[in-house]
Order: structure tokens, then C-alpha cells, then sequence
């Protein structure tokens, strides 16, 4: 694993971010999907198109078995947390609006820091908090959600949450002793399987456009993972999470972009606050990295 030095953890920043643009982007088609398709069925050819792609790049450049891995394991419980955090997320869709949707889910970055104390044994400096609760009160101010959630989605919503944070964490783990290209193609792997059971029941076979959408869908995927998964080989879980926020700016030019929406003068307050949130984040591991010069 690559040691995490005040510049690698500025390089791993950048990574990370490219990756959750591609995320934002991802979402953006799960919703053109979702209205025709069901969501196991999304997953799983998503899923195909990462384990088809990593698994000849592994086998190209002789990346060792994922059977031979300490951390098999750890990589099926990593696994089972995101199918668990998807299921979760898209049925509180149905029931949540955006705003309420955004806002609870967006608890994540703050659990990734309080994991990767507990887990990690992280150090976690006054820069990093201030991030992390500083994008958070940002979501808030752009989500601007009207009234009290339903009890049971926004439950769901949070353990979404949790299982996305809680996840984060173990690719820090992980990434100690396995590439990034065996976790993605086992992670992958698994995912593909368990939503293939579901096929008797959900199966309906996609159009000229549900395919470029699913294909598209798996492209978007693979870069970003490949993307987030090298910026935690070179930067802490805790130094990562607050970017986690920018993932929000992204969704709304999409939004614009796909669906023309405009997002009200809330939104670009909040956004706002999630870019000046990043900057701190920024400002600080740069005179880290001053400091260790």
C-alpha cells in the first residue's frame, strides 16, 4: 500500500473527485434507467461490464487470484454492504423526495470520519472536520428539505448511508495488500451474482437505448471506481470524505444538462458551501505538506 505523505494525499484528492463526478454521472443514468427497468437488473449488467473489463486488465498485467487474498472475506462483507447500501438508497427513492433523499444520504462523509477513527485508527485534524461538517451544512442549505420524512424510507436512507461509509472504509483496509482491479472484479463479481437470482422474476429485455444506457452505465462505473479506489491507496479515508460532497455539484449540471432543470438560489448557496467546505479541505493538506517539507 502506498504510504499516505501530505502529497500523495493532495493526489488522492484529485482522484477521488474525478471519481465522484463519474458517480454523479452514474446516478444521472440509473434515473433514465429506472423507469423501465428494475433496479437488480441495472446492478447486474453494470456489474458484468466491471467484472468483463478489470478481469482481462488483471489477467493482462498477471495481478494475483482474488481466491489467494487474505482478505476474501472482508471483500464478500464489503460487497454485501453495497448491494445492501443500493437496494436501500433506490426503494427510499420512491418514497422520499430529492431534497429529503439528498440531505439523509449525505450523512455518509460524516460517518466515513467517525469509521476511520474507530476502524482506521486514523488522526483525524481540525482541517478535515471542518470539511466534512462544513459540506454537510452546505447539503442541507441546497437539499432545503420542507417537512418531517417518512419514519421508515429516511431510516432506510441513513442505513444507506451507513453501508456506503462503512464500505469507504474497508477500500482504505483492503488496499493494503490487494489491487485496485481484483477489488473492483470481485466486488463486481459478487454483485452480478446476487442480482442474477432475482432474473425469473424482474427480467425484461432491454431496448437499442436501454443497452447503450446499461453499457454506458457500466463505462461510467469502471472509471469511476478505478478513480476512488486509487485516490484511498493514496490518501485517508478521513481526508477523502468531505469530497465526497462535491458528487452534489456534479448532480445538479447534470441535471441541467440532461433534464434542463435549474436549481433555486437555495441550491447554488448550499453548493457554495460545499465548494468553500472543499477548499478548506484543500488549503489545509497543502500547508501539511508545506509543514513536512
Amino acid at each position: 500500500m502506498t504510504m499516505a505523505t501530505p502529497d500523495r494525499t493532495f493526489l488522492g484528492i484529485g482522484l477521488a473527485s474525478a471519481g465522484y463526478a463519474c458517480f454523479a454521472l452514474q446516478d444521472a443514468i440509473v434515473k433514465l434507467l429506472v423507469a423501465s427497468y428494475e433496479v437488480p437488473q441495472i446492478l447486474f449488467m453494470r456489474s458484468m461490464i466491471i467484472v468483463i473489463v478489470t478481469g482481462v486488465l488483471a489477467r493482462h498485467f498477471r495481478h494475483p487470484s482474488v481466491m489467494k487474498s487474505q482478505h476474501r472475506g472482508t471483500l464478500v462483507f464489503r460487497a454485501a454492504l453495497l448491494l445492501m447500501a443500493w437496494l436501500l438508497f433506490y426503494n427510499a427513492a420512491k418514497y422520499l423526495g430529492l431534497a429529503e433523499l439528498t440531505t439523509l444520504y449525505f450523512s455518509a462523509p460524516v460517518l466515513v470520519v467517525l469509521l476511520s477513527i474507530v476502524v482506521l485508527k486514523e488522526k483525524v485534524g481540525a482541517g478535515r472536520w471542518i470539511a466534512c461538517v462544513g459540506g454537510f451544512i452546505g447539503v442541507l442549505v441546497a437539499a432545503n428539505p420542507t417537512h418531517s420524512p417518512n419514519l421508515l424510507p429516511a431510516a432506510m436512507c441513513v442505513a444507506a448511508g451507513f453501508c456506503w461509509a462503512w464500505s469507504t472504509v474497508l477500500v482504505r483496509l483492503v488496499s493494503k495488500t490487494e489491487t485496485t482491479l481484483v477489488q473492483m472484479f470481485a466486488t463486481s463479481l459478487m454483485f452480478a451474482i446476487a442480482c442474477a437470482a432475482s432474473f425469473p422474476w424482474i427480467w425484461k429485455t432491454p431496448d437499442t437505448t436501454g443497452w447503450m444506457l446499461m453499457i454506458g452505465l457500466g463505462v461510467v462505473a469502471t472509471i469511476g471506481q478505478y478513480l476512488l479506489y486509487e485516490g484511498f491507496r493514496h490518501a485517508p479515508a478521513s481526508a477523502l470524505a468531505p469530497v465526497e460532497y462535491t458528487g452534489l455539484i456534479w448532480a445538479f449540471v447534470y441535471g441541467y444538462a440532461i433534464w434542463a432543470e435549474i436549481p433555486a438560489p437555495y441550491v447554488f448557496l448550499g453548493a457554495a458551501l460545499i465548494v468553500a467546505s472543499s477548499m478548506v479541505l484543500l488549503v489545509f493538506e497543502k500547508r501539511t505538506a508545506a509543514s513536512a517539507r
